[in-house]
């Protein structure tokens, strides 16, 4: 039986295309990841720095899976360090960002942590904070929500 609730969300496929426009990214691959709380973004030769008083973050991403020749150099607030246990169990202190995910034809702010996720098959994951009240995982589906490649 479907919930009430279940029907005022966006249904979404388990992988989706997504945008983080106050980062230059105007696409990414991102996985919807129910086992995580806190969404995450590869990142590379990360570095703290200061402007006005105010702590920044400056980190350059691979955006697309398989190409180590586009890099997206980013920068953004950082919000603070936060450790996190990775699914395979490895903790981790790591920096955590505010940012804006376009999705769905809407926009709203989520908490990212950054890391390198050279290794992993997702430059992003979509956290349940990030989707709380907002988005169904379906399972069976991918690419949902027509934002191309």
């Amino acid at each position: 039986m479907e919930s009430v609730k279940s029907k005022t969300l966006q249904r979404a496929g388990w992988r989706e295309w997504v945008g983080l426009p106050q980062l230059g990214i105007p696409r990414i691959k991102a996985k919807l990841d129910s086992g995580a709380r806190t969404s995450c973004l590869h990142a590379f030769e990360t570095e703290e720095v200061e402007r006005d008083g105010v702590r920044w973050l400056r980190f350059k991403v691979h955006p697309h899976q398989n190409d180590l020749d586009t890099v997206v150099v980013c920068e953004a607030p950082l919000l603070e360090q936060r450790k996190v246990t990775d699914s395979g169990g490895h903790v981790e202190w790591r920096p955590v960002i505010q940012t804006e995910l376009v999705m769905a034809g809407q926009r709203w702010p989520i908490e990212m942590t950054v890391t390198n996720r050279d290794t992993m098959k997702f430059r992003m994951l979509i956290g349940r904070t990030a989707m709380k009240g907002r988005l169904l995982i379906d399972s069976d589906a991918s690419f949902l929500l027509n934002l191309e490649p």
